[in-house]
């Protein structure tokens, strides 16, 4: 009993001050939280989760609203998420070959399917090769530092995707970011970048937030001027811009002129989960035995795999489904700025309501939701401060009756709220 007691007197008050060490750590990690969350709070700026309790699709249920409600904010260009065809060919390969792989691609994580889709993509792009990732935010995260080095450089749009901006953080090339599509802005950071071993032009295809395609001819132009490399993100452009849906570089004729295209599965070619890049097969070898993403993440489940395949075969069968999104798209934009309102943009399916206080948009997307309209608002970090906006997406499943009822919507709360008169 003596040592006994030795044993607990000597032992229990280390616990006891390791113990209370840790809640003080966890206190003071609650408070850092709570006052980080409030300021969030307090800016308007805070990102409700609304609960979906259907199939995506131009026409939803949502959790606490009564009825159909129809959704003008999913990436659903094609309506492809929950197409019959699309659907059976993700159930086809679920019963095939299984729900996912529980390894990497290089392990034991490679079916045939796989390299279908790959070969699929390739095709589609009319590039050499491709490799499949997880989502595109891992493609972004993992070319820049398996390609380029400290000899090299690397020009960035300033308004690029966050997992671009991310993926060139990781990479030790010599970083230029130039104005918004500012061509001058560009020249002149190529000049510099003389000096360097390569050159990568980086830009989206077309902005996510705005809704402004990139002048790649231009891009392209200055690449050739100044020995440099172009790569493009089309997650908003794939499968509906250009007369095939073959994105920006299509629409804009300079198929032969991007080098590198990377995009996602996860928009309008079925909208379900995954990304790419596309381009010259030594490159594509290269990701296969460098990129972080892909080397260390469990591939592509079979059931998503699919599912892409069927919407890749589904578009280039005909282009009439991407040929739809002009007509619409225009519908909505028209009238929408014969209301008074000012869209962002050009003449693409996303179509920026601009509003400018975060408040104002978050305040306004609730009482659509009211009248049985499905959008959201943007605003900072998403957006830069000051530009809050609600972003509208037009989808090739929204009928012109959908448009006219969403525009009608929009009209009745901007007088509410005296943005319109």
């Amino acid at each position: 009993m003596f040592y006994s007691g030795v044993f607990s007197v000597a032992r229990c008050p280390a616990w006891s001050r390791g113990l209370s060490r840790a809640r003080s750590a966890l206190a003071q990690l609650s408070t850092v939280l709570e006052a980080e969350l409030e300021g969030i709070r307090g800016a308007g700026t805070w990102k409700n989760e609304r609960v979906i309790t259907s199939k995506q699709g131009a026409h939803i249920r949502v959790e606490g609203s009564s009825g159909a409600i129809v959704n003008f904010c999913a990436n659903n260009y094609l309506g492809l998420s929950s197409d019959p065809a699309v659907i059976q060919s993700g159930i086809d390969a679920l019963n095939q070959y299984g729900a996912g792989l529980s390894s990497v691609r290089f392990i034991c994580g490679t079916q045939n399917l796989h390299k279908s889709l790959e070969a699929k993509i390739a095709k589609f792009h009319q590039r050499e090769d491709a490799i499949l990732y997880a989502s595109c935010f891992d493609a972004n995260a993992g070319i820049f530092e398996a390609l380029l080095t400290p000899e090299d450089a690397i020009l960035s749009d300033e308004l690029n995707h966050a997992s671009i901006i991310d993926g060139v953080r990781l990479c030790k090339a010599n970083k230029y970011r130039y104005k918004h599509l500012d061509l001058s802005d560009l020249e002149a950071k190529l000049k510099e970048a003389q000096k360097h071993r390569m050159r990568l032009i980086v830009s989206d295809g077309v902005f996510s937030m705005d809704g402004d395609v990139a002048p790649l001819k231009e891009i392209c132009d200055l690449s050739d001027k100044y020995n440099a490399l172009v790569f493009i993100d089309e997650c908003h452009a794939t499968g509906f811009l250009g007369p095939n849906g073959r994105g920006t570089d299509e629409l804009l004729g300079v198929m032969d002129r991007v080098h590198i295209v990377n995009s996602t599965l996860g928009k309008a070619l079925g909208g379900a989960a995954g990304g790419y890049t596309a381009g010259p097969k030594a490159l594509v070898d290269l990701l296969r035995q460098r990129s972080r993403p892909y080397l260390f993440s469990n591939t592509l489940p079979p059931p998503v795999v699919g599912c892409a395949s069927k919407a890749l075969d589904l578009l280039m069968d005909s282009n009439v489904i991407a040929q739809t999104m002009a007509s619409k798209t225009k519908r909505f934009r028209s009238q929408m700025t014969a209301a008074g309102f000012t869209i962002g943009g050009m003449d693409h399916p996303i179509c920026p309501v601009m509003l400018g206080d975060a408040r104002l948009a978050s305040s306004m997307a609730e009482d659509m939701l009211k009248r049985g309209i499905y959008v959201i608002g943007f605003s900072y970090p998403v957006v830069p401060k000051g530009k809050a906006r609600i972003r509208v997406q037009i989808s090739a499943a929204h009928s012109d009756q959908d448009i006219d009822q969403c525009v009608e919507a929009f009209m009745e709360v901007g007088r509410k709220h005296g943005v319109i008169s």
